[in-house]
């Protein structure tokens, strides 16, 4: 592989999340000839074009002499445009589509080839993403270290050392922005039905959400003491987080990850291969 600032990356699929991947690295002072970006869809590539990389129709070219393949398209398509991918026993195939196994990507591919998979979430897109990642036996620590770089353009990374825990980085992370939204939603109507305008209501509960996320993540205390810590005997953040325990709040939501953690398996199960 070519050094790990010069990797050439070929990009298959020309999505928001490639898109956010790229300007990422090009912020990190990636070389712009070093990237191209296939998608069948040429209306697709236009705002990759103003990046200065070099776009294409054909998933064939963008992958030849690329040290890194990054699979960004969608698990329904991932088969067919993997199986026809000319990939060689040197190149790394960096997954991001959702759902798909290493099992079923070397099915597509061969058995010696080097595959990270990765589940980023949505952040991502600005920048603020997290994502789990897993390496197969093929993978050298350089390619290893050239995945974490692509990743990290778009945020925080972490390794697992079990392909199954993907399943629950999924339910984690992955789903997670949701969760937050679904809560900030029922705050921003709580306190309009209190009596609050909804943009006021919007505007606390936004950053409120904000500063409470910074705090955790700036402070050394985990969140358990961080909400003990803004919790006076009988005042009002107790009386609400009373409300919530006694409504099952926090089993709720060990119940929806769950869920969520078993749908993920069933996914890689319905989207890969019959080997997979």
């Amino acid at each position: 592989m070519a050094n790990d600032s010069r990797a050439r990356l070929a990009f298959i699929g020309a999505g928001n999340m490639a898109n956010s991947l790229i300007q990422g690295l090009l912020r990190e002072d990636a070389t712009p000839g070093d990237i191209r970006v296939a998608d069948p869809v040429a209306a697709q590539l236009d705002k990759f074009q103003a990046l200065g990389v070099t776009t294409c129709e054909d998933n064939g070219a963008a992958v030849t002499d690329a040290d890194v393949v990054v699979l960004a398209v969608k698990p329904q398509v991932a088969g067919a445009v993997v199986s026809a991918l000319p990939l060689s026993s040197g190149q790394l195939l960096l997954s991001i589509a959702a759902g798909i196994d290493i099992a079923s990507l070397a099915a597509w591919s061969t058995e010696e080839q080097a595959i990270v998979r990765c589940m980023p979430n949505t952040p991502a897109l600005l920048g603020a993403g997290m994502t789990g990642l897993y390496a197969n036996a093929a993978c050298s620590e350089a390619q290893k270290q050239s995945a974490e770089r692509i990743m990290r353009a778009a945020g925080k990374t972490l390794w697992v050392a079990e392909e199954r825990d993907l399943d629950a980085v999924t339910a984690v992370s992955g789903s997670g922005p949701a969760y937050f939204f679904l809560l900030m939603e029922a705050m921003i109507d709580a306190g309009v039905s209190l009596g609050l305008e909804r943009e006021q209501a919007t505007e606390l509960t936004l950053q409120t959400a904000y500063g409470a996320a910074r705090m955790a993540l700036e402070s050394d205390d985990p969140p358990a003491v961080l909400r003990q810590n803004v919790t006076s005997p009988g005042g009002t953040t107790e009386a609400a987080l009373a409300v919530m325990a006694d409504s099952g709040i926090p089993g709720h939501i060990a119940e929806a990850l769950t869920a969520a953690d078993r749908r993920a398996g069933e996914l890689a199960r319905e989207f890969g291969s019959a080997e997979g």
